[in-house]
């Protein structure tokens, strides 16, 4: 079922989102070479709850963290880990839920861990990219399939990039995951028709090779590329309104003043 938010619920989730986006903000003050993927845990989960909100990532479908933390070529899903120091040049991926009195938000951020390569800066600039125009189809009466094929074509088509399948996005609030299902691939015209209220995801993770992810990790919840090579991954939440799209998680209003 697919719940279409008021006014007022949209503005609730804008708030949860501005708190979202104050965490990353601040992560990109303390991811540098040298830190454990478990202090970033420790930087989001402390941040969350100071703010007065809820890290709706723990205890979902017995998950145990506020954050995932992906590494390189970990797609999604990545626990935080005390072990695991991050080094010049890699790319960290950071993703999680806030609950803010009811309220969710919803969002993954990239992040070059010191200075990038040439590599990992051009995936994270296409990546980037993708997200944008998936979210330029998110207008009332476009489908579903407008938003995936428009990331499809310019990551695989024109870019050469794998564009992953196996994860997607979804429809957001009043709970963390629901309909609709939101693929990052797909063909314009086809799916389900976007309308007012709808608040969705958009979470586009393109790797540098194949699209295939590897799921076979024992914890059942970490997914890498399939071929070893680098993953990359930007998300937003956003409401479908009758002026356009609405990021509800935006880091930079500059850049974003045409979708507040």
């Amino acid at each position: 079922m697919i719940s279409l938010k008021s006014p007022r619920e949209i503005e609730a989730m804008r708030q949860s989102g501005a708190l979202l986006a104050g965490m990353h903000l601040g992560l990109r003050d303390i991811i540098k070479p040298g830190i454990s993927s478990w202090e970033i845990e420790e930087f989001g989960r402390d941040y969350i709850e100071s703010h007065g909100a809820i890290a709706a990532q723990i205890g979902f479908e017995g998950y145990e963290y506020a954050t995932c933390v992906s590494i390189n070529d970990e797609i999604c899903h990545g626990f935080p880990r005390k072990h695991v120091f991050l080094q010049d040049g890699d790319l960290v991926k950071v993703d999680t839920v806030v609950n803010l009195d009811g309220a969710f938000s919803d969002s993954c951020w990239s992040y070059a861990v010191g200075t990038p390569s040439d590599e990992v800066q051009r995936l994270m600039d296409v990546t980037h990219k993708a997200l944008y125009l998936g979210i330029d189809q998110c207008v009332i009466g476009n489908r579903i399939g407008d938003i995936g094929a428009a990331i499809q074509h310019y990551t695989e088509d024109e870019n050469g990039y794998g564009d992953v399948r196996e994860f997607i996005g979804h429809g957001i609030g009043p709970t963390m995951h629901e309909d609709p299902a939101v693929p990052h691939y797909g063909e314009a015209g086809r799916g389900l028709r976007l309308k007012e209220g709808m608040t969705i995801t958009v979470e586009p993770m393109i790797n540098t090779g194949t699209w295939k992810a590897d799921t076979s990790d024992p914890s059942g919840w970490l997914a890498k590329t399939a071929d070893g090579g680098l993953s990359c991954q930007y998300e937003h939440t956003l409401a479908i309104t009758k002026e356009g799209p609405k990021i509800l998680t935006s880091q930079d209003p500059e850049f974003d003043a045409k979708y507040l």
